[in-house]
């Protein structure tokens, strides 16, 4: 579903991305794992075309993500944000339907409602919290709502940017469990950036590992105890020694 071939990015001196080479399955579940700032999040965005890659090519269902209908491509896309990132302004309900009351998708308003609601029941959430605002809910509430938003068009693709992040151990696997979940029910194409290794192990099929722009190890996550990777060895054991350099 996801091919990219090559990709380099750097601003100014800082050469981000090296040469990163990934594919992501159909259908399937991919982690992207690596330290903080070693450009997982930056993959992402020239996925999406926030971000423009300096070299190398992005090809999404076969066809280059930077060419066609904008709408269109932007459509096929679901996104859970790191901190959940719903607008405090609105009321839950309109958080969720934010997407369906404009551009192509645009729907009613009684029925993007309706559409709010059914998703907010899927992720665990009440009816009664659809007209309160964000700030009346607990972190694992916003999060639930920010997963509901990401499904609310039925995407073929959704990206989960750090999806535990804040959370305490307990709702971390509600969050992990829902995404696996809903994943699996749609059929959809998932890429997870995260260095929590609960939610790997609990939402991978593959995992990539990224350390100094380029893609160290890729495979099932089923091998990834023994994968005999010196870098995803010291990432997952969270060893100070090793190749790859903590910064002190």
């Amino acid at each position: 579903m996801i091919t990219m071939d090559n990709i380099h990015k750097s601003f100014g001196t800082n050469h981000v991305l090296r040469g990163l080479d990934l594919d992501i399955a159909k259908g399937s579940s991919m982690v992207i794992i690596g330290g903080s700032g070693t450009g997982k999040s930056i993959a992402l965005k020239c996925i999406l075309g926030l971000i423009q890659q300096d070299s190398g090519t992005i090809t999404v269902d076969g066809r280059d993500a930077a060419s066609g209908d904008r709408d269109a491509f932007l459509a096929r896309f679901g996104m859970l944000f790191q901190g959940a990132a719903l607008f405090d302004s609105l009321p839950v309900w309109h958080n969720v339907a934010f997407r369906l009351m404009r551009g192509s998708l645009k729907r009613p308003k009684e029925e993007a409602r309706r559409i709010a609601v059914e998703k907010l029941r899927r992720v665990g959430l009440k009816e009664d919290v659809a007209d309160r605002f964000p700030a009346e809910l607990s972190g694992g509430m916003q999060k639930r709502v920010g997963l509901a938003r990401a499904i609310a068009a039925e995407p073929e693709i959704i990206f989960f940017d750090e999806p535990t992040t804040g959370l305490d151990p307990i709702m971390s696997g509600v969050i992990n469990d829902l995404i696996r979940e809903i994943v699996v029910e749609m059929g959809a194409t998932a890429m997870t950036i995260t260095h929590d290794m609960t939610s790997v192990r609990a939402i991978a099929d593959n995992i990539a590992m990224l350390h100094d722009g380029v893609i160290q190890w890729t495979g099932p996550v089923s091998d990834m105890d023994h994968s005999g990777n010196a870098y995803l060895d010291q990432f997952i054991q969270g060893r100070a020694e090793g190749p790859i350099e903590a910064v002190r």
